[in-house]
């Protein structure tokens, strides 16, 4: 079996690029391109707090914050911003991951594709099962409540692989353009998705040779 041993991990925040944008994913992770706009920088300033190290225990509730998490059967890995620990009656802690985001929930399930590979890590690591976690979006102020049934758990299976692929293949996905997904992406100005089929390294090279 090819475990995270054998091969480079997949990073836990970048399955929810690859969701939103296979190319996204792959400027980011094969071409090292990133770039900030208000959106990157609004979520920053959210997780702030959280990714401070540190934990806490309330009654029956141990909480820590920025928790390193590995999955290596599944070759992923990352931090999760928040996990609480609740303590059952036979003494035993379930995890608990909760992941900050900022604005407010989404048609799509990159979100929660990124919070299920948490719970994936989590019960590795614990050898515990892990059912539900949440995602607290900022512009709400509340939290919303993830089922880790087996639809999300073979979705983010399946996209843990199809992230794999790329990064075996060193192939970056053509462009699709798609005005409003396009618009607010952060890497639209490197990517040139009107530009089918260029990667950004390649757009980038042909301007340099330009007169």
């Amino acid at each position: 079996m090819t475990t995270m041993q054998s091969q480079e991990p997949i990073y836990l925040s970048r399955l929810q690029h690859y969701l939103f944008c296979p190319r996204q994913f792959a400027l980011i992770e094969l071409e090292d391109i990133w770039t900030e706009n208000q959106f990157t920088a609004e979520g920053q300033v959210l997780h702030q707090r959280v990714n401070q190290a540190d934990q806490q225990k309330r009654k029956d509730v141990r909480t820590v914050w920025a928790l390193r998490l590995s999955n290596e059967e599944l070759g992923i890995e990352g931090v999760a911003d928040v996990v609480e620990y609740h303590k059952q009656p036979d003494g035993a802690e379930t995890p608990y991951p909760i992941e900050y985001k900022r604005g407010k929930p989404k048609k799509h399930s990159a979100d929660e594709v990124q919070l299920c590979a948490q719970a994936l890590c989590l019960e590795e690591m614990h050898g515990v099962a892990v059912p539900e976690g949440a995602l607290f979006y900022g512009e709400v102020r509340r939290r919303h409540p993830v089922v880790f049934d087996e639809a999300l758990r073979d979705l983010t299976r399946q996209t843990i692989l199809a992230c794999r692929a790329i990064v075996q293949t060193k192939i970056t996905p053509k462009a699709k353009y798609h005005a409003k997904k396009c618009r607010g992406c952060s890497l639209i100005d490197q990517c040139h998705p009107k530009d089918f089929g260029k990667s950004a390294a390649a757009w980038l090279a042909q301007q340099l040779t330009k007169d």
